[in-house]
C-alpha cells in the first residue's frame, strides 16, 4: 500500500513541477508538458482559420506543438482529430528565428517601410512553404516577393498544382502564424499586415481543398484588421479561442504534478490513481475525473491548500477562491497566471511559513495573486500602452465606482492630452520600438472606459458603474471592500 503524501513532500512536488511550468514559454513543448483540455478541441479543427486568445492562454503553446509531429500525433489520437495524421505542416510566422522560411521581425518591418505589399509578401512566404523552385533559388525575401508581384500567374499555378498534389496523397498544407504583434512597430502598418495575411487565409479557404492557414491571434489585432478588408466577416466562422475554465486550470495543474520525472510524481500518480502512460511512457494522461470533475479536483486540492483561505468558510474555500481572483472583466483567467500563482504560493510557504500544516498557505496564495496581478498590468502596458496609462491614473480610488467618478478622475489628470502625447511619440518610434496603440478616440471618456469593458481591464456593474477585477486592481493600488489586500 502507497503511503500517503506528506506535506513536506508535496511542497518538493509543488517546487519542483511549478518552476518548470512556469518557465515554459521559453521551452518547446514537450510530450510531459502536452495537456489538452476539451474546451481546445476547436481549435485545432484543420479548416479554423484563426485562433484567438490574450497573453499567456496557449497560442504559442498549440502553435509549437502542431508543429511537432509527435505532439501532433498525441494531439490527433487525445481528440480525435484524425485529419491532424495527415498534415504537413509549415511556419509561415513565429517568435523562433526562421529566416528560411519567413522574414525576421526587422526585415519585415524594413521590408514594409519600402514599400512592399503585404499579401505580395504572405504570399511569397506560402510559395516558400509550397517549395516553389523559383522562389526557393532566391534568398532574399525582397526578390521573393518581386518574384511573386511579377510572376502572378505561375504563382497560382503553383497554388493550383500544390493543392491537386496533396488531394491525391490526402493530405493537407498548414502554414501556421504566431507571435503576429511583433510584425512593425506601428499599429496601423501591423494591422494592414495582418489584414493582408488574413485575406490570403480567406482566399486559401475558400478556393482550395488541401491548403489551409492557422492564425493565431489577439482578439483586438483580429478586430482591427477585419475593418480593412471587405470579406472579413467569412473569417469569424472560422474563428475559435482557447477558453480555460476553472476545471481546466486545476486540470493543467494536476497534470503538471504528475507529469514530473521523480519519485514524488510517481507517488502522487500512485495515490491520486487511474494515470495511463504512453507507449514510451514520456507522458502520463491524468483520470478524467482529476481533469474534469469539480468535486474529485477540490477534494485534492484541499489535501495541498488545506479547505478555507482562512481559520474559516466565511474567508472562501481555497479550490473556488483562487480562480476567482484570477480572472479578468470577461471571466478570462490566464493558465500562466494560475500556474505563476502557485508557484509564489510554493515558494513563500516554503520560505515563511515552514510548520504550516498544508503544502500552501492560504496567505501565500493571496501574495501569489498580487504578483500575478504585477505580471497582467505589466503584459497590457506592453500590448495596450494606452490602458495601463488610463487605469494608472486611478490609483488610490476604490472600487466599484461611478462612471461620472471615472470620467472626472482622467479629465482632472489630463488624460486626454497624455494619450495623444503617447501616440504622437508613436507615430515618429523607431523600428526598434514596441508595438503600440491608442485608443479610438482619447476625448470621448465614455469610449475609453466601454474599451477597457471590452478589453477585460474592467466590467460592467448596475447603476452606471463599473469594477476592477484583482489580477489588475491590486498591483495598480485600487482598493475594494472586503477584497484582497492591495499590494504593498
Amino acid at each position: 500500500m502507497t503511503e500517503p503524501i506528506q506535506t513536506g513532500e508535496y511542497r518538493d512536488l509543488l517546487s519542483e513541477a511549478l518552476d518548470e511550468a512556469v518557465d515554459a514559454d521559453t521551452s518547446p513543448p514537450t510530450p510531459n508538458t502536452l495537456f489538452m483540455p476539451d474546451s481546445h478541441r476547436t481549435a485545432l479543427y484543420v479548416d479554423n482559420t484563426v485562433v484567438l486568445g490574450g497573453r499567456g492562454v496557449g497560442k504559442t503553446f498549440w502553435y509549437r506543438s502542431l508543429l511537432d509531429d509527435r505532439l501532433r500525433a498525441y494531439a490527433a489520437e487525445e481528440y480525435r482529430i484524425n485529419r491532424l495524421n495527415r498534415l504537413t505542416v509549415s511556419p509561415g510566422h513565429g517568435a523562433d528565428m526562421d529566416s528560411a522560411r519567413y522574414p525576421s521581425r526587422m526585415l519585415l518591418s524594413r521590408l514594409i517601410d519600402d514599400g512592399t505589399d503585404p499579401y505580395t509578401l504572405w504570399y511569397a512566404v506560402l510559395l516558400t512553404a509550397l517549395g516553389q523552385p523559383d522562389v526557393c533559388a532566391l534568398t532574399d525575401w525582397r526578390d521573393r516577393a518581386a518574384w511573386v508581384h511579377s510572376h502572378p500567374g505561375p504563382a497560382q499555378l503553383t497554388v493550383e498544382r500544390a493543392d491537386l498534389e496533396a488531394n491525391g496523397e490526402n493530405t493537407v498544407r498548414l502554414l501556421l502564424f504566431d507571435a503576429l504583434e511583433h510584425l512593425h512597430p506601428q499599429p496601423a502598418e501591423r494591422d494592414r499586415m495582418v489584414a493582408a495575411l488574413l485575406r490570403l487565409a480567406l482566399e486559401m479557404r475558400i478556393g482550395t481543398r488541401n491548403i489551409r492557414f492557422k492564425v493565431f491571434l489577439r482578439p483586438d489585432m483580429f478586430r482591427n484588421a477585419t475593418l480593412l478588408f471587405p470579406d472579413a466577416s467569412k473569417l469569424a466562422g472560422t474563428a475559435t479561442d482557447l477558453p480555460w475554465a476553472p476545471v481546466n486550470l486545476y486540470g493543467l495543474f494536476f497534470h503538471t504534478l504528475g507529469n514530473q520525472d521523480s519519485e514524488i510524481a510517481r507517488r502522487f500518480r500512485t495515490v491520486t490513481g487511474g494515470w495511463q502512460p504512453d507507449s514510451d511512457s514520456l507522458r502520463y494522461t491524468p483520470p478524467s475525473d482529476l481533469s474534469g470533475d469539480r468535486k474529485v479536483q477540490a477534494d485534492l486540492f484541499t489535501r495541498i491548500a488545506g479547505p478555507y483561505m482562512g481559520s474559516n468558510f466565511r474567508k472562501g474555500s481555497t479550490y473556488s477562491w483562487l480562480p476567482n481572483h484570477l480572472m479578468d472583466g470577461k471571466e478570462v483567467i490566464s493558465p500562466r497566471s494560475f500556474l505563476k500563482t502557485l508557484a509564489v504560493a510554493a515558494a513563500v510557504t516554503r520560505d515563511e511559513y515552514a510548520t504550516h500544516d498544508w503544502a500552501l498557505h492560504y496567505e501565500a496564495i493571496q501574495r501569489g495573486v498580487q504578483k500575478a496581478s504585477e505580471v497582467r498590468v505589466r503584459e497590457a502596458a506592453e500590448d495596450l500602452p494606452w490602458t495601463a496609462r488610463a487605469v494608472t491614473l486611478l490609483k488610490g480610488l476604490q472600487v466599484p465606482i461611478g462612471r461620472n467618478w471615472v470620467r472626472h478622475h482622467w479629465t482632472e489628470a489630463g488624460l486626454p492630452d497624455l494619450l495623444r502625447e503617447d501616440m504622437a511619440r508613436s507615430a515618429t518610434a523607431g523600428d526598434q520600438q514596441e508595438p503600440r496603440t491608442g485608443p479610438r478616440d482619447p476625448d470621448d471618456l465614455d469610449g475609453l472606459i466601454n474599451e477597457l469593458v471590452d478589453l477585460g481591464l474592467m466590467s460592467e456593474r448596475s447603476e452606471n458603474r463599473v469594477d476592477m477585477p484583482d489580477i489588475f486592481r491590486l498591483y495598480l493600488g485600487i482598493g475594494r471592500l472586503g477584497g484582497v489586500r492591495k499590494a504593498s
